[in-house]
């Protein structure tokens, strides 16, 4: 089971490294999104610089490689450590892309993506939140340094045995905010407006 749950991680990671956001850029706009925008390879960014259609399919592919090798690994029958750990990997893969120079986004989606698969209640409590605070501020990243703060509690609440392997990916996501943080602290974080 050892062996098969190191098989699992290394694809997770693998399988995360492949940036959607990137090869999307450089398909339509023939540049690399992370020359673009907030630098940013992500829904976010792609939404600002490139258009909707291209952040929708940019948001679709990073929750999927989130949830597709957290899934595999529960049918094998991996227990719920287990699982976290093949989570964690599959975020370390979307934030350090072997890839990509191992320069990748902030890991927001793709954690969603293994957390609609470890347990649907506690993906739909952190994406309520997310929505209540994007709607309020109009501040994608305070919506995701608020869901990164309090997704430890609730997922202590939840599904308790989870709550290390969620925080571990919490403060991996939060490390990729450390310049969001400064500029909301500053007051010069932008709104989130698609481009006209």
């Amino acid at each position: 089971m050892t062996t098969w749950l190191v098989i699992f991680i290394l694809a997770a990671y693998l399988l995360a490294s492949i940036s959607c956001a990137i090869l999307l850029s450089q398909l339509l706009i023939k540049q690399d999104i992370r020359s673009k925008g907030s630098g940013n390879p992500g829904a976010s960014n792609m939404l600002r610089t490139t258009g909707k259609k291209a952040a929708a399919a940019v948001l679709s592919f990073d929750v999927l490689k989130g949830a597709l090798p957290v899934y595999a690994a529960y049918l094998f029958g991996f227990d719920a450590i287990a699982l976290g750990m093949v989570a964690i990997s599959a975020c370390i893969g979307h934030i350090f892309p072997l890839y990509f120079q191992f320069r990748g986004g902030k890991g927001v989606a793709t954690a969603l993506g293994t957390l609609i698969v470890l347990n649907i209640s506690l993906a739909l409590s952190l994406v309520g939140t997310w929505l209540l605070m994007f709607f309020a501020s109009r501040i994608s990243s305070l919506a995701a340094i608020t869901v990164i703060l309090v997704a430890p509690i609730y997922t202590y609440l939840i599904q308790p045995e989870l709550t290390l392997s969620v925080s571990i990916i919490c403060l991996l996501i939060l490390f990729k905010h450390k310049q969001n943080v400064k500029r909301l602290f500053s007051k010069q974080e932008p709104k989130l407006r698609p481009p006209d």
